[in-house]
Formats: C-alpha cells, structure tokens, sequence
C-alpha cells in the first residue's frame, strides 16, 4: 500500500461521544481517513469485513466482548493493525502490555476527567500512521483462550462479593449501611429461606444510602447497587464485554444450602478475577471457604470477619485456615477495608 494514500480508520468504541469526537477530529488531520466506527466488536468484525480498513482504534472496556478478548480472535482470524484507546492502558500498564502480547500495535490512554478525548488526538494520529506501515502477523496467544481465561486482567468496573449465614442479616446490614452512594456494586448471598430475603432487602434498602434490593435474573452489577440472592435460588456473576450482571438459577444444593455462598464467589472467581473483593462474614459450616480460596487464586482481594464480632465463627474459620483471607477484620472495618481493597489496584497476594 502506497503511503501517499490516505491511512483508512475505524474506530471501535461503545460510547458514542468518543466515536463521534475521535471521527470528527482524526478526520481533519493530514493523512487520515475515518471510513467508519462500531459500538462493539461484533459491528466491527463485520465492518472490518466490508470496509478492509488499515488501522483500527479499539477501545478495551464494551458491551457483549471486551476488546482484549476481540483483539485475540482477531488476530488469530483476521490479522489486522490495532492502536488500543483505552482509559485502562496508561503507557507501560499491564493491560497495555497484554493487549501488545495480544497482537495490538500500540496504545494510548484516554485522559483523565480533566482533559478531554480531543487532547490525544495528535499523539494518537502519529500512532496511526505509524501502525498503517506495521508488518502483520497471525497471532495465536500463547495465553489461555477466551473460553477458559474469562476475567479482565483489570476493569473499571469492581464487584463486592459478600457472604454469610447465621448472623449474617445483622452484620450484612452494618457493612451495607457503611457504603457510600457510588460505591462498587454489591452481589451478597445470604441463608435465608424463599420469600424472607425480598423483605429483608427492602428494609435494607430503606436504611441504606445505596440502593439494596433482591436480584432478579439478569440484573446489572452496577456502583451504588446491592443484589441479595432470592431465597432458594443459587446466584452467579457473569460478564459481557467488562459490564458485570447476575443471573438467577435452579440446582441442586450446595454444601447444604440453596443459595450457596460457594456458587456465588467461585463464578466471581471466574468471570470477575482481580477486579473484586471477597468478603465472608459469620456463619455456621463451611459454606464460601472454597469460594474465597478460589476468588483469592484469581487475584481477588478477600476478607473475613474476626472470631470476636462474629455470631459464629464457622464459615470464616475455615476460610482462614484454607488461607483464603487476606485480611481479618472486625465487622465495623470491614466496609472500610473492602473500599481501600477496590482502590488498591494491584492483584489479592
């Protein structure tokens, strides 16, 4: 390809504003031609298709299939230039290396709320330009596949993951009514039997600042919102794109009990990784001592309320002896503890 043409873009972003600022603006330097954008990578696997563009910008964070995960699909089916534009991708960052790891050829961090889109755009255009005469090659990560590796190494989105049994409803309330309105969103298992728990959540969230109420299958794990599992239903977190939700389930029970904290914390585990923390309060037998293992493993932060505010001290008992918990606290420092834990942006040790 002759660089005297023009370097054809398509840019890849969920949010409308930085599509249409990105579009506008690349288009009016020198040497760039915005042929198209896409929401989500789905529009743009089929626009990169029918539009063969030379470099696409592709955001990390979107609906349906984060683009870490695109990228390697993409690579490995369709090799093409990519330049990650990404608030999680400050130079050097993890995730920019991964996404380098991955195939991209470059990446530019979105600035911070103090700035706008528009003031990378000259550092993004020379990156453009510059990736447009960049060799290609397939690339088959050497990572785990999508199928197996489902968690972002790193989101800004954060899940609170807590669970509890005998003493549970008091202490669960301390934590909750602790919480500030924009705190990370909450998924909370507790034992409690059918039809208890959706009145137990509209009494939380009449005490609480943030909004508490019983998940419905499908609900958005979303700042300022706690999800309490139905009675006699198991919960589990699932992920699309970097947005997190719950779903709602029949099964068999788990360590005795429907919902089963273990359900709960080894889907978290799975689908949310480093980007939550655990939490297991007071409860009889040993139900969410394997699942905070497992959250722990992942990456997750994790705590377990101490032996003296604990009602019974089973379930985090068996969590400290597994090494699941990172941290032992008193019930009236664990919100503060879990909010430090999601501000600490490094991996559970």
């Amino acid at each position: 390809m002759s660089r005297s043409a023009p370097v054809r873009v398509l840019v890849v972003d969920d949010s409308a504003v930085v599509r249409s600022i990105l579009s506008s603006q690349l288009d009016e330097v020198p040497g760039i031609e915005v042929v198209g954008t896409a929401p989500d990578p789905y529009v743009a696997r089929d626009k990169i298709v029918s539009l063969d563009p030379d470099v696409i910008t592709l955001d990390i964070e979107m609906p349906r299939m984060d683009g870490i995960t695109f990228l390697r699909k993409l690579m490995q089916y369709r090799p093409t230039r990519v330049v990650i534009v990404s608030s999680l991708t400050p130079a050097g960052g993890e995730l920019a290396l991964e996404a380098m790891d991955a195939g991209a050829i470059d990446a530019v961090s979105k600035p911070g709320p103090a700035y706008t889109v528009g003031d990378m755009v000259d550092e993004l255009a020379e990156k453009l330009i510059a990736a447009a005469s960049a060799r290609l090659e397939r690339r088959v990560s050497k990572v785990a596949t999508p199928a197996t590796r489902l968690s972002l190494t790193r989101t800004t989105n954060k899940v609170v993951a807590i669970g509890g049994s005998t003493g549970g409803t008091v202490a669960l309330q301390e934590v909750l009514q602790a919480l500030p309105y924009d705190s990370p969103g909450v998924v909370a298992v507790l034992h409690m039997p059918e039809h208890f728990t959706a009145a137990y959540a509209r009494r939380l969230n009449e005490q609480c600042t943030i909004e508490v109420r019983e998940a419905r299958d499908g609900d958005a794990v979303v700042r300022g919102r706690a999800l309490i599992a139905p009675g006699n239903k198991h919960m589990v977190l699932t992920r699309s794109g970097a947005s997190y939700r719950v779903l709602v389930k029949d099964g068999p029970p788990v360590n005795r009990h429907r919902p089963s904290v273990d359900v709960l914390f080894k889907s978290v585990a799975r689908f949310a990784g480093r980007n939550a923390v655990g939490v297991l309060l007071t409860g009889m037998g040993a139900d969410g001592a394997a699942g905070l293992k497992a959250m722990r493993d992942a990456g997750a932060h994790t705590i377990a309320q101490d032996e003296a505010t604990s009602v019974v001290f089973g379930m985090p008992k068996e969590a400290i002896r597994a090494g699941a918990a990172e941290r032992v606290l008193a019930i009236g420092h664990i919100a503060a503890g879990a909010l430090e834990l999601v501000a600490n942006e490094g991996a559970g040790s």
